[in-house]
């Protein structure tokens, strides 16, 4: 899908990697480089892959920053000065608030004035099994971390399009950072 490079208390950078861009989705080319955290994002299905928007409610949401609104309700105001001061730029779920029928009510006007972003539920057809798997990973000078999240085992799935020139294969299973063969004194 879509993941991003993370910087302090933000994120989704400016630097992404997209699974397949199209005409309405373009993104600039970025080299990786040593302290670069980036969070990934791999959606697996066993459908054709588009996920559309289900009708289900949504419940996580993100505070959207560039948006300045001055709010009516009592109720959505106080919402809104709790969500800043604890989640003033990462998502957040409506249940992590104590009052919670509070905060539906101050979620439902903040969401008319696009004062936040809503993380929309996902779906495939029926019968189709989708799968998501996020982890943070962070770039050092000679080799890769996980930091959060899972690894995936890529003998459990089987690619649409498989690699099937010889040389590429090689190339793609080959390691990525040279090890010293020196030994410390």
């Amino acid at each position: 899908m879509l993941s991003h490079k993370i910087k302090k208390h933000l994120i989704d950078g400016n630097d992404v990697i997209i699974n397949k861009e199209t005409s309405e989705q373009r993104v600039e080319e970025w080299e990786f480089a040593p302290g670069d955290i980036i969070a990934l994002d791999v959606y697996v299905s066993s459908g054709e892959g588009k996920p559309k928007e289900h009708d289900s409610r949504t419940t996580v949401f993100k505070r959207e920053l560039q948006t300045v609104y001055n709010l009516k309700m009592k109720s959505s105001r106080s919402f809104f000065a709790e969500m800043g001061k604890r989640f003033p730029t990462l998502p957040f779920a409506i249940r992590s608030f104590v009052d919670t029928t509070a905060a539906k009510v101050g979620v439902k006007e903040c969401l008319e004035h696009d004062l936040l972003l809503a993380y929309p539920v996902l779906k495939e057809k029926p019968g189709e099994v989708v799968a998501h798997f996020m982890s943070t990973v962070v770039v050092l000078p000679r080799s890769t971390v996980v930091l959060a999240g899972a690894t995936i085992d890529e003998a459990k799935f089987d690619a649409e399009n498989p690699i099937k020139n010889q040389e590429v294969m090689e190339l793609v299973k080959k390691e990525l950072w040279k090890k010293d063969n020196k030994k410390k004194k």
